[in-house]
């Protein structure tokens, strides 16, 4: 067999893999269907890539509700300060910004791509351009796999294929396939980190309207607090987005759900009321579309008056004590029906994958067949926003790719 390792993916976790693998004395090929390398990884953090959080390993894995516990062994072999110390090492200097979140000081995820392209010709990994179709087997454990332009063997393969979002960077749910072919379970794919859809105009009515520092709470049909948050949201033509929003997608459960913002989460009531009584005297004689611009954004200020029922050409001194009080109860809780998730292509990260119960998790291993091993989004775990996501990626590859050099060895 003319290679040890093929790892099928060049993405994060694919590269990552092979590197790890390659620098561990293992022969390695990397196949990639696209035209070149780590084309997802360009677009994450808004094109600055936020490749890891400053944190320790428990408190990724806090930040993972799908699964968290599975990566314990990896997470603790590889967690964020390795990361760190991988990057730095290959000549690429961090910064650590807001939620320890941590970018190149570039702010290019270009800085972080020519790192790993870097570090896998230093390590000797033969990178080349296929599109995989088939995982080969021979006696129930890997041989091979099968590609459009032919065979190509190996005792050792790893799926690092990503999930289903931006099917544009070539992430179209492969490797899912790959996996149930070879008797795996998948759990089907769904959006998480993802825009929710909302009932009724409001939204659109504010669209392009960013909130800063607001509360948010996602309740199900009963009222139950399903997940909450403090940070940005960003209204849309469709409903609502922004970092919260996105954190509250992963806990989106049945119908009936709807987001609470409270929008002056530093002011108690007694405080937000005496604040709109003074605004309320400083504006007396102007109308209450005017009366409200120190307190509201000017775009949200139509819609809080239509769902009060306040004449926006009513002079503020008219408003009565009812009205304020509603008034403070809208501001500290303005309730966003949601109707569901975005489509999963418009999905920062996908929620499911290959079930985990079927994987080692110290090994990345598969426990159904003999030198298959998997990395990164494939794997049935997803965390918030923040850095957690890649790197799980960076943990399940290391762990995987460090498994796959050893078993050559046996």
């Amino acid at each position: 067999m003319t290679h040890d390792l093929i790892v099928v993916g060049g993405g994060p976790a694919g590269m990552f893999a092979a590197i790890t693998a390659a620098r561990k004395g293992a022969k390695v090929l990397l196949l990639e269907k696209n035209d070149r390398l780590g084309k997802k990884l360009l677009i994450t953090g808004k094109g600055r890539c936020n490749v890891t959080n400053d944190c320790p390993a428990e408190e990724v894995l806090r930040n993972t509700p799908r699964n968290g516990r599975f990566l314990y062994s990896a997470m603790t072999a590889f967690p964020p300060e390795s990361t760190k110390q991988f990057f730095e090492n290959q000549g690429c200097p961090l910064k650590t910004e807001r939620g320890c979140r941590v970018f190149p000081r570039s702010d290019s995820a270009g800085s972080i791509l020519d790192s790993l392209k870097k570090a896998l010709a230093d390590a000797g990994v033969t990178v080349k351009t296929a599109r995989v179709r088939e995982v080969l087997t021979r006696d129930g454990a890997v041989s091979g796999v099968l590609t459009e332009g032919g065979e190509y063997t190996a005792p050792c393969v790893l799926l690092a294929t990503g999930g289903a979002s931006y099917p544009a960077t070539g992430s179209t749910g492969d490797g899912y396939t790959m996996a149930q072919k070879l008797g795996h379970r998948v759990i089907p794919a769904q959006g998480s980190l993802v825009p929710l859809e909302t009932a009724g105009e409001d939204c659109r009515r504010m669209q392009g309207l960013s909130l800063r520092n607001v509360g948010v709470k996602l309740l199900d049909a009963r009222g139950k607090v399903l997940y909450r948050d403090f940070g940005e949201l960003l209204f849309t033509h469709f409903g609502v987005s922004g970092p919260t929003v996105l954190s509250a997608s992963c806990h989106l459960k049945g119908e009936g759900c709807c987001l609470v913002i409270d929008l002056k989460p530093a002011l108690e009531e007694g405080k937000l009321d005496a604040r709109i009584l003074r605004d309320l005297e400083l504006y007396q004689n102007r109308a209450m579309e005017n009366a409200l611009t120190d307190l509201l954004p000017r775009s949200m200020i139509p819609v809080v008056l239509d769902r009060l029922e306040i004449d926006p050409n009513m002079q503020a001194n008219s408003l009565t004590k009812e009205k304020r009080r509603a008034l403070v109860g809208l501001l500290k809780a303005f309730r966003v029906e949601i109707t569901g998730k975005r489509p999963v292509a418009e999905a920062i990260i996908t929620s499911g994958g290959v079930k985990v119960s079927e994987i080692d998790p110290k090994t990345m291993e598969s426990k159904l067949v003999p030198g298959l091993f998997f990395a990164g989004e494939l794997i049935d775990c997803d965390a918030y926003t923040g850095g957690f996501n890649l790197q799980i990626a960076w943990a399940t590859a290391f762990a995987a790719g460090r498994s796959a050099a050893e078993k050559k060895k046996h």
